[in-house]
């Protein structure tokens, strides 16, 4: 019998440990060398890790919320080619693209599953189809989900699609998700146990969740989660969720910047009706080029602040006590994922146009959103931008990405009346909330700063001439 261990690999420079995000198999099961078998995170980003092997799992080093030192011991796999048996053998079982199954032990959970589903896939495809396996599944419930979503807004309430509700797993039984799609799921209350996989496997993917709630099912949602009888005291609905990925690597990052940096904000009143025709007019020329939204234009402005105040756009390390200053403008733009907020970088501002800028924050946001954003897109931010969109209040007060020293939050835009010496006039305004590090901005550099943001905002012109 040969064991061969696969161990923590390095997940990115200077990195010494990563907290176990997600364990994706359990002792018994049967991988194939790249499979996914855990993912882990670091303090930027969630990276998943493949096997280097195929075998049966005999012994899982960590679980979930756990952190490891980089190379220390992950997962046991043993090798079936000294049982007698090859991975090749077990893959031409697999013939109809059906998830694989351990050899030895027998998964009881995992067969039980597949002799629940086994009836309705007999009947929902037909032999031909079936060779198609997973990929095929996961192709009909994007489409789906695609269409029922375009159609829902004017479709009659549905009922579950018998094809597509899983039974119940049992307690304690493997149910295969990403973070993202597991934090969606508890963020809504739904018991993943209960909801169909299409991916390989049987993983849970996004689509599944969409189905499920076109399905309307949202009545299975867990108590406590807003469905409880009316007669239960509010008082009995407890529920405990551990604090861990991506969540707790917030909660730490924003609790040491609370705690560390003393802020310091101010709020501004701007009128935006020039850059929003502006945005407006452009669009309407565009072409094939990405769509403007006011967050390219904000970011150009921000380059043109750092003429009259580099200092806005430094770095901090308040344990060596050394402030870095940089020719380069690198924009954290603050984005809402599934499983929290991330912070993608928008490099080297300075030297892109408009367009560049909205074409890299789009790619940068949806990288973020699939959790495919890498390392070096999560760091080296001189400043950052966050908004809450619509939902923008008139005022935030934004905590310090550390090490930076400065924070620029877009708050809600809305039509208000204005004075202009002789009438009110229908005004596009909007607030802007910037948070400083009072140990390196003083308070006159921070209302310098935020008033030539008023300016270049509201006379847009101003942010593309040269001195």
């Amino acid at each position: 019998m040969a064991i061969k261990t696969i161990r923590l690999p390095d997940v990115g420079e200077g990195v010494t440990e990563a907290e176990v995000a997600e364990i994706l198999v359990k002792i018994g099961d049967f991988v194939r060398e790249d499979d996914p078998i855990a993912a882990v995170m670091t303090d930027k980003a969630t990276v998943e890790i493949t096997s280097a092997y195929g075998g049966t799992v005999v012994w899982i080093g960590g679980e979930v919320g756990k952190t490891l030192a980089i190379g220390s011991d992950l997962i046991r796999i043993e090798d079936d080619a000294s049982k007698g048996g090859t991975p090749e053998m077990h893959a031409t079982a697999d013939s109809a693209g059906a998830p694989p199954v351990a050899s030895a032990p027998p998964d009881d959970a995992l067969q039980q599953e597949a002799e629940n589903e086994a009836p309705a896939q007999a009947e929902a495809e037909p032999p031909a189809a079936a060779a198609h396996g997973a990929q095929a599944a996961i192709a009909s419930a994007v489409a789906d989900a695609n269409s029922l979503s375009a159609d829902k807004s004017h479709a009659a309430p549905r009922m579950p699609d018998p094809m597509r509700v899983a039974p119940v797993r049992p307690e304690g039984a493997a149910v295969l998700a990403s973070p993202a799609v597991r934090q969606r799921a508890r963020e809504a209350g739904i018991d993943l146990r209960r909801v169909a996989g299409t991916g390989p496997a049987g993983r849970i993917t996004h689509s599944d969740l969409d189905q499920w709630f076109d399905d309307g099912r949202q009545q299975e949602i867990r108590p406590g989660r807003g469905t409880a009888s009316p007669s239960q005291p509010s008082e009995e609905i407890v529920e405990t969720v551990k604090v861990t990925g991506l969540r707790r690597m917030i909660a730490r990052r924003m609790s040491e910047a609370n705690a560390a940096i003393p802020h310091i904000t101010v709020v501004e009143e701007v009128d935006v009706t020039e850059i929003e025709a502006l945005r407006a007019r452009l669009n309407e020329t565009r072409g094939d080029k990405p769509k403007l939204t006011l967050l390219p234009l904000v970011a150009a402005a921000l380059v043109k602040a750092r003429e009259t105040s580099p200092k806005v756009f430094a770095r901090y390390d308040d344990e060596a006590d050394q402030v870095f200053y940089s020719s380069a403008v690198h924009i954290g733009i603050a984005t809402m994922t599934d499983g929290g907020l991330m912070v993608p970088v928008l490099r080297h501002a300075q030297d892109r146009s408009l367009f560049d800028m909205a074409g890299e924050i789009t790619r940068l946001s949806d990288a973020c959103r699939s959790n495919k954003a890498k390392r070096e897109e999560l760091s080296g931010s001189t400043i950052t931008i966050t908004s809450l969109g619509p939902l923008g209040a008139i005022a935030t007060t934004p905590i310090i990405n550390k090490p930076e020293v400065a924070i620029l939050g877009i708050n809600r835009m809305a039509m208000r009346p204005s004075w202009n010496g002789s009438a009110f006039v229908p005004r596009m305004m909007m607030n802007i909330s910037a948070s400083f590090d009072h140990r390196i901005i003083d308070g006159f550099d921070a209302a310098v700063f935020v008033q030539k943001m008023k300016t270049l905002l509201e006379t847009p012109a101003l942010i593309f001439m040269k001195d």
